[in-house]
């Protein structure tokens, strides 16, 4: 007897190329088949009029253990992944101690195969301490389970070590994901221009952005790595890793919710929800980074879901720390921003966060093909609700989609062929 048989929804595996009404079929935690089944199960799940998908994938999450508990947990940020339709994560290497080595690559792993609901998949520093200065042991955090490697929250400012970080990840064919921001140009509170000065907050340029992934463009030319862009926010990074595609550069890139969405304008507020970095851009460049997923240059979606304590993001704008959180409503902002806008349909928007990330960490997962993982989410395209922070499974609450009306959301997550989030 079959473990789940899932009957009459809309099947989208962008990663097939499948697009049609029929049954998906799971046995031992994999994928049996997908179509007409005849066959009986311990569980059936009718999901007709529900979007079928291969679980979602969100490459770029902070879960804040070990070092801040009180913000989040890896046991926590699965805990919201399920409840946002996400069945793997990965986790951001700027904790306390940062993930520099194997050993905090096993602890995460560890952590994650005790307590968490979603698949936890480590990112390990690309330097030591996440300083900037030495090259962690990648080769060592690889093969402990490292998917991919970064200084998150930092760009790498020596040219020669990104450098030879872009070498040695070519060799271990494993991506550098890279925080594109030139230390000189880094501080700051909010985007650089007449807004910042009417506010009187200090500025980030966006030419930091510019600088640092340009000349790691240039570098990359001279290796065989893989390059992955973190949070893009201007239209002019849209366009450098648009013409490093064109010259066949190994180059993908990500986009968050809030640079689809906001503009340094919901600064005027002084809310501290809206203080994250990089920093919210103008409303230009929202547009041409929208235009960046819709074409295909920015090929994954991803929150860079930061969680902080209340009394920090209490804090006044200037003192406050950067990020935000939306694990539990990404998917409903995504359909805002793309396919409300005519952007994208649902196989595109459902490409950038299935098999695209899944190809990026190199983990067989992000299909529904026969075989895979029973990785699966079920979303209705319909539904229509109201973001309620107090609700949400995260420890944080740093939220400003508060009270916020959206459109579609996941209603059951499978991992591994476990339900693992019913929505009530």
């Amino acid at each position: 007897m079959n473990d789940i048989i899932i009957r009459n929804g809309r099947v989208i595996d962008p990663a097939g190329g499948r697009d049609e009404v029929c049954d998906v079929t799971v046995a031992d935690g994999f994928i049996a088949s997908v179509g007409k089944s005849d066959g009986k199960a311990a569980e059936t799940i009718d999901a007709d009029g529900l979007i079928v998908s291969p679980g979602l994938i969100d490459i770029h999450v902070h879960c804040r253990e070990p070092g801040h508990e009180e913000e989040e947990t890896v046991a926590t940020a699965s805990a919201a992944a399920v409840a946002g339709g996400f069945t793997t994560i990965c986790a951001m290497p700027n904790t306390h101690p940062p993930t520099d080595d194997e050993t905090a690559v096993q602890y995460v792993l560890q952590r994650a195969a005790r307590a968490a609901k979603a698949r936890v998949l480590p990112v390990g520093c690309i330097t030591k301490g996440r300083r900037g200065e030495e090259l962690a042991e990648m080769a060592l955090m690889l093969e402990a389970g490292a998917v991919g490697f970064s200084d998150d929250g930092d760009g790498v400012g020596s040219t020669n070590v990104i450098y030879r970080a872009l070498q040695y990840a070519g060799v271990l064919g494993v991506p550098i994901m890279q925080h594109c921001q030139d230390p000189a140009l880094a501080g700051g509170d909010m985007n650089s221009g007449a807004s910042a000065v009417r506010l009187g907050l200090s500025g980030i340029a966006s030419s930091g952005e510019m600088i640092m992934l340009q000349r790691d463009l240039e570098l990359l030319k001279r290796t065989s790595a893989a390059y992955h862009v973190m949070h893009v926010s201007t239209g002019t990074s849209v366009e450098l890793i648009r013409r490093a595609r064109a010259e066949g550069l190994a180059v993908t890139a990500e986009a968050a919710p809030h640079h689809l969405l906001l503009t340094e304008a919901a600064c005027m507020t002084y809310d501290p929800n809206y203080k994250v970095n990089p920093p919210l851009r103008s409303a230009d460049d929202v547009e041409a980074v929208r235009r960046g997923v819709a074409d295909g240059i920015i090929d994954c979606l991803a929150t860079d879901h930061a969680p902080h304590a209340a009394e920090e993001k209490e804090l006044e704008f200037g003192l406050a720390p950067f990020g935000m959180i939306s694990l539990e409503c990404a998917l409903g902002l995504y359909v805002k921003a793309l396919i409300e806008t005519g952007l994208l349909d649902w196989p595109g928007l459902l490409a950038r966060m299935t098999v695209n990330p899944a190809r990026l960490i190199d983990r067989p997962l992000g299909t529904l093909a026969e075989g895979a993982p029973a990785d699966i989410t079920l979303i209705d395209p319909d539904k229509r609700w109201t973001v309620k922070v107090d609700d949400f499974a995260s420890l944080s609450r740093n939220c400003p989609y508060d009270g916020w009306e959206l459109q579609a959301r996941p209603v059951a997550t499978i991992v591994g062929g476990q339900v693992r989030y019913r929505l009530d």
